[in-house]
């Protein structure tokens, strides 16, 4: 039957419209004898003008609709339209019977074109109907049964997309709201979210699609946690912002959002506290092509700046930043100056230049090496530029008379155990003892420090790596099984971050409330089950992705804290916390940094280990030197002392 069917619906249009022509014409004359039949009740004695009139009212049924277009409706996505359309034609088609009996002189009473009306529309409308309802349930190859989580505005929208597709099969609505329970929505069932795993079972459902866009991150991690114990992979609508704005399409399905695994709410910036180091003033980011750089000057822009200068050592990253910002820019209702500029923080007299040429108001300094293994095996640069750089950028800053500087720091340079920890507290160290100096001016630049965790996508982030793996179907590497990491979005850190800025009175430690910390290896399980796969492991050795444990990278911590001490104190934002910590005078500082220029010079990683320790970060190394450049000159200094041939008994006493 089904496969008759569709060699029907797979015939060319021209055929198809034929066809609607005949049967058209069977209905109007089944409902013409009918209404004639319902009126008299036998056909004993039809008049030979009855077949007059009933051609004449095909004829014109025929034509009526041909002009109304009904024919050229597509059946499949047959609307309100059409069938207002039926509704004209049939009461055209009424009309013409009794034209005709009146001008066949046919005996036909007048009630019948009265009657035939609702026979007609009947026929002609319940048979479209019929044909739309097989057209739409009759199972399209290689598609598949799927759930929509959410039975509101937004998940009947999804199933009108989705009912046009080939991949899925709707075959039921998931909700809360015990009001919708057992009610059908376009022709399918509304389920109490504790009907899931009976639905699931049933009819072996692979994919379940969230359809609540208006949510809560914390209310879709409720929803989200009850669909992780099934093998079902999850999939959203877009974010309602982007349908409303056109940027997304109700049917564009996209994996979850880790930050939706998170739960974390965000908090609705402060316009006033934004605006205050921005608005109207000159406004300078280094490291702007970065994760966090990138993100600051999408935020800055908003806020109206004069002038937007983005200083990056990346020729490329300057490029792209200064591309999106322009782009931005065109659907902004003012005009921003902005500024790509390349050049290293290590050049303190291009940053001086720099500064004093467009008069800087604001720098957020966000430009530093903050991939910790591959710091530890580039020791020196991760040196210079995350503490020489910092330093240097900062008393440009104080030269050119900056108003405000905000450093982007890190919960790693709490007790570092790593170079790059130990390079960013020393970056701290520099801004908090310029400040002691700065404070006694009448009109010092102000410095401040924002300390927070890992940000979801950034560069180097872990996220990005596991999906690929997930996607190539290998297995998710984790370094340790106990690791915890804070985690945040790049979005909410940067507003935080120009937040801080602006409550800072001079050498104040900000640190960002991250809130809960994460475990990586639920993160990644988590991760496989939303994609509808299993974890392999000994207790299920037929799961899809395993997770393998590689052992912590050189310098790397089992978890990161974001105090040194417990003196923290709040502030008029309820994420951001002031901590009070200790710090050298700007003369001790000169003299370390001296201390540590001379060694980076040198190349003597032992010393500059030394100095990093004895200054006051609380660094402490859990690993041996990884510069890989000064390893390879020990080696070759080993292997050079290993071929000298040994002198004669007598000249070796001498020495």
């Amino acid at each position: 039957m089904m496969n008759q069917l569709n060699c029907i619906w797979s015939l060319p249009r021209f055929y198809k419209r034929v066809i609607s022509l005949v049967v058209d014409s069977v209905f109007v004359s089944l409902a013409f004898i009918f209404a004639y039949w319902a009126r008299l009740g036998n056909f004993n004695s039809l008049p030979d003008t009855f077949w007059l009139v009933l051609i004449g009212a095909i004829i014109v049924t025929l034509l009526v609709n041909v002009r109304l277009g009904l024919y050229r409706a597509v059946l499949r996505y047959l609307t309100f339209h059409a069938f207002s359309a039926i509704l004209l034609g049939a009461a055209i088609s009424a009309l013409s019977i009794t034209s005709f009996s009146y001008f066949f002189n046919a005996p036909i009473p007048r009630t019948v074109p009265i009657i035939y009306f609702p026979f007609f529309v009947m026929l002609c409308g319940g048979s479209r109907l019929l044909v739309r309802a097989l057209i739409v349930q009759i199972p399209k190859k290689g598609s598949e049964a799927v759930l929509v989580f959410g039975a509101g505005a937004t998940g009947r929208q999804l199933a009108l997309a989705l009912r046009q597709a080939s991949s899925c099969r709707i075959k039921g609505y998931i909700d809360q709201d015990t009001s919708l329970v057992n009610t059908i929505i376009q022709g399918v069932t509304v389920y109490h979210v504790d009907k899931m795993e009976e639905l699931i079972n049933k009819f072996n459902i692979k994919k379940v699609l969230l359809a609540i866009p208006k949510a809560s991150r914390s209310e879709r991690k409720k929803v989200i946690e009850r669909l992780l114990p099934y093998a079902v992979e999850v999939l959203t609508v877009p974010d309602f912002d982007d349908i409303v704005s056109g940027k997304a399409k109700i049917n564009e399905l996209q994996d979850v959002a880790v930050d939706d695994l998170l739960g974390r709410d965000v908090v609705e910036p402060d316009s006033s506290l934004m605006g205050a180091n921005i608005t109207g003033k000159v406004v300078m980011v280094t490291g702007a092509g970065g994760s966090i750089g990138s993100e600051l000057c999408r935020q800055i822009i908003k806020q109206r700046p004069s002038t937007l200068i983005l200083f990056d050592v990346s020729e490329f990253a300057v490029y792209k930043i200064d591309k999106e910002l322009n782009e931005i820019q065109g659907k902004l209702s003012f005009k921003v100056n902005i500024v790509p500029l390349i050049g290293s923080v290590q050049r303190i007299n291009r940053l001086m230049q720099t500064m004093k040429a467009f008069a800087v108001n604001t720098v957020y300094h966000a430009a530093a090496y903050k991939h910790v293994p591959l710091v530890e095996y580039n020791m020196v640069e991760g040196v210079r530029n995350n503490a020489f750089g910092t330093y240097y950028c900062a008393k440009a800053a104080i030269e050119s008379g900056v108003s405000s500087f905000v450093l982007i720091s890190t919960d790693k340079a709490v007790r570092p155990t790593n170079v790059m920890g130990a390079t960013k507290r020393m970056a701290e160290l520099a801004l908090q003892a310029l400040a002691e100096e700065e404070a006694k001016k009448p009109n010092g630049t102000r410095f401040c420090m924002v300390r927070f965790g890992n940000v979801l996508g950034s560069s180097g982030s872990v996220i990005p790596v596991f999906k690929k793996q997930i996607a190539e179907n290998r297995p998710i590497t984790v370094t340790h099984p106990d690791i915890i990491r804070y985690f945040m979005t790049i979005p909410e850190a940067a507003q935080l971050v120009i937040q801080a800025g602006s409550m800072g009175k001079g050498g104040d430690v900000f640190v960002l409330d991250m809130g809960d910390p994460v475990k990586i290896v639920d993160l990644a399980k988590n991760l496989i089950r939303l994609s509808g796969l299993e974890v392999k492991s000994s207790e299920n050795p037929n799961g899809d992705i395993e997770i393998q444990f590689t052992g912590l990278r050189p310098g790397e911590k089992l978890f990161e804290e974001l105090l040194i001490g417990d003196n923290t104190e709040k502030t008029l934002h309820e994420r951001i916390m002031t901590a009070n910590e200790r710090f050298l005078s700007l003369s001790a500082f000169d003299d370390t940094m001296d201390k540590l220029g001379k060694a980076c010079h040198e190349f003597d990683c032992d010393k500059v280990r030394e100095i990093l320790i004895a200054a006051p970060t609380g660094f402490q190394p859990t690993d041996g030197i990884g510069d890989s450049v000064w390893n390879a000159n020990e080696q070759q200094r080993i292997r050079n002392d290993d071929n000298v041939l040994p002198l004669p008994f007598k000249d070796t006493k001498a020495r």
